[in-house]
């Protein structure tokens, strides 16, 4: 997500600096240690690597799973700590997080901190946040965003030597008890399709299948792809009947032939896409990140690329694969498809004119035209969020996930964090609500007139009748909590602080190495200082007459090898986009720094 709610510390912690760790506080209690609290006492004698995230966040999951390596290698020394830090007021239900660590094969400690008291302690700004604690009690390293597993390892590795040789080094088991299992047919299932047959296919996410179910939505047919997928996702039946998977984890999109069960990757090399890398070609020679559904339209399968913020597709015929909009920055903007913001597009549905997105991190509904242009029907930005009907320029959905077009040309929309079913109507531009108490739904499918909803976290299907009129709910409208930022009244200077990492250098053989994007909400904020430009730094000057707005800051740096005896240096791409909530008071800063970690990819 790497939003900002104001300006981080001037830099990472220095490993010589001795700063003493704050103490681990949340009013949610732990998870995954037997029913025991956890002091840094406790942990004395050991490295420990706080992961600041939230399980809306898809850049959070990424770093789950950059972890499960170096957590694996170093049981005995290292033990991590999950600190659950809410942006959404569903995210600050206890169960909810329960039910993430579950989801999402968490394997450490979890703190829920609902309230963010453990988060401010430690100066946290942007999600994910890494903080590593020598077995000392002393905090030696901070770091925003992806991509820091392999700089991470070599401190582990060392801090391990180092505290050997003092005897300040506790080996063993950690504190990590795993939950008992529970048995039901799917567990957190994700998406599903309806089978020529009559049966449904479902993803089954956390068990790392595809199952049939009969016609009923509960008996189950057979369980396709153990050992394949990883966390699948979104499904969309071809014309010749085959099913397109989104592999989620795997960052890969596979094929099922439903009639013979054989399972064949057709794009992605299972690695996760970075800045600098390929966005078209080969579509098995072409990194992926995170495709979380798919819809065949236009001759194409539409992928939603939740891990950029893009959609991109793929071409059956040529077997490639290309972006087809978004930019990367994570935002809500509309236009041509090259120029669009999405924020972790997250569900789609196909009609004859138009590509429905469910654009869960802005909390909107949006929809590709056939020439390429993106709208937004629902939703202002990343900061506004609840559950409010009416006018679809006022109403208000919560993280959705998923979007189903219904036969009427109206979309239902799983509006995952309101546990509810929502209908938007573009011939009324009214937003309704279908049906409520449902439990996360992400995703929704028609079958004989009625509709049946994934509740993802009561692991079953749920069918519905469509209902003549829409269920009365009561409005409730949020804002992301956290404290903004407060700056003075006119001339702001921004500032990005980058660093190459160890080793390397900015790269400037072709021109400017950076890039720079600036633009608020609403735009009237930024009188001037907005755009693009290649230096790091800007001088922004905000309309006094506002009160409160949202900074969206987007840095780019590119750094290469520093090695003169390397012809060919490998070069690397380091970007973060934030989101800064601002308040305009007399009393506020002139200067508002970010930093831009070189991240080790």
């Amino acid at each position: 997500m790497n939003d900002a709610a104001s300006a981080p510390t001037p830099a990472p912690a220095s490993r010589r600096a001795r700063v003493r760790a704050p103490e681990l506080i949340g009013k949610g209690g732990w998870l995954n240690t037997g029913g025991d609290d956890l002091t840094l006492a406790d942990l004395r004698g050991k490295i420990v690597l706080l992961d600041f995230w939230t399980f809306c966040c898809v850049n959070c999951l990424h770093v789950l799973d950059e972890l499960r390596d170096l957590e694996e290698k170093h049981r005995d020394t290292l033990v991590i700590v999950g600190v659950h830090s809410p942006k959404f007021v569903h995210e600050a239900e206890h169960q909810a997080v329960v039910d993430a660590v579950e989801r999402y094969e968490v394997h450490h400690p979890v703190l829920d901190d609902p309230e963010l008291a453990t988060w401010k302690q430690y100066a946290v700004r942007a999600w994910p946040t890494l903080v590593v604690i020598d077995p000392e009690g002393y905090v030696v390293a901070q770091h925003a965003g992806e991509g820091h597993a392999n700089a991470i390892r070599t401190l582990v590795e060392e801090l391990e030597a180092e505290h050997e040789a003092k005897g300040t080094l506790r080996r063993g088991d950690g504190p990590y008890v795993a939950p008992e299992p529970v048995a039901t047919d799917l567990r957190f299932p994700g998406k599903a399709i309806l089978l020529p047959s009559g049966n449904l296919l479902v993803s089954d996410t956390t068990r790392h299948q595809l199952v049939e179910l009969a016609a009923d939505g509960e008996t189950v047919v057979r369980r396709i792809g153990e050992g394949v997928f990883r966390e699948p996702q979104g499904l969309t039946q071809l014309p010749d009947g085959t099913v397109v998977v989104a592999d989620t984890v795997n960052h890969a999109l596979r094929v099922l032939d439903p009639a013979t069960g054989a399972i064949e990757r057709i794009a992605g090399t299972g690695k996760q896409w970075w800045q600098g890398s390929p966005t078209s070609g080969p579509a098995l020679d072409v990194d992926l990140s995170s495709p979380w559904d798919v819809a065949w339209w236009q001759g194409k399968v539409w992928i939603a690329m939740a891990g950029v913020h893009q959609l991109w597709t793929y071409d059956p015929a040529t077997k490639t694969v290309e972006v087809a909009a978004g930019t990367t920055n994570e935002g809500l903007v509309d236009g041509p498809a090259a120029e669009a913001w999405f924020a972790q597009p997250s569900g789609l549905a196909a009609t004859e004119d138009r590509l429905w997105v469910a654009d869960s991190e802005t909390s909107a509904l949006r929809w590709v035209d056939t020439e390429g242009v993106v709208h937004t029907a629902v939703g202002t930005g990343l900061f506004d969020f609840g559950h409010r009907d009416g006018a679809a320029g006022q109403a208000l959905l919560q993280h959705p996930l998923g979007v189903t077009a219904l036969p009427d040309g109206s979309v239902a929309v799983s509006d995952t964090y309101n546990h509810a079913l929502r209908r938007y109507d573009p011939a009324s531009g009214e937003v309704t609500t279908l049906a409520t108490d449902l439990r996360e739904p992400s995703d929704a499918v028609l079958v004989d007139g009625d509709i049946v909803v994934v509740e993802s976290a009561r692991h079953r299907l749920t069918r519905l009748r469509l209902p003549e009129e829409a269920v009365r709910v009561e409005a409730v409208a949020h804002r992301t909590r956290r404290e903004a930022t407060e700056v003075a009244p006119g001339r702001l200077r921004l500032d990005v602080v980058f660093q190459a990492p160890t080793g390397q250098k900015l790269d400037e053989r072709y021109g400017p190495s950076t890039r720079l994007l600036v633009s608020s909400t609403p735009p009237e904020l930024l009188l001037a200082g907005e755009g693009t430009g290649t230096d790091l730094f800007r001088e922004l000057d905000l309309d006094p007459e506002l009160t409160e707005g949202v900074l969206h800051v987007s840095a780019m740096a590119a750094s290469c090898d520093d090695d003169p005896a390397n012809e060919y240096p490998a070069c690397h791409v380091h970007q973060q986009d934030w989101g800064v909530p601002v308040k305009i008071t007399e009393a506020g800063v002139s200067r508002l720094p970010l930093i831009l970690a070189g991240m080790d990819a």
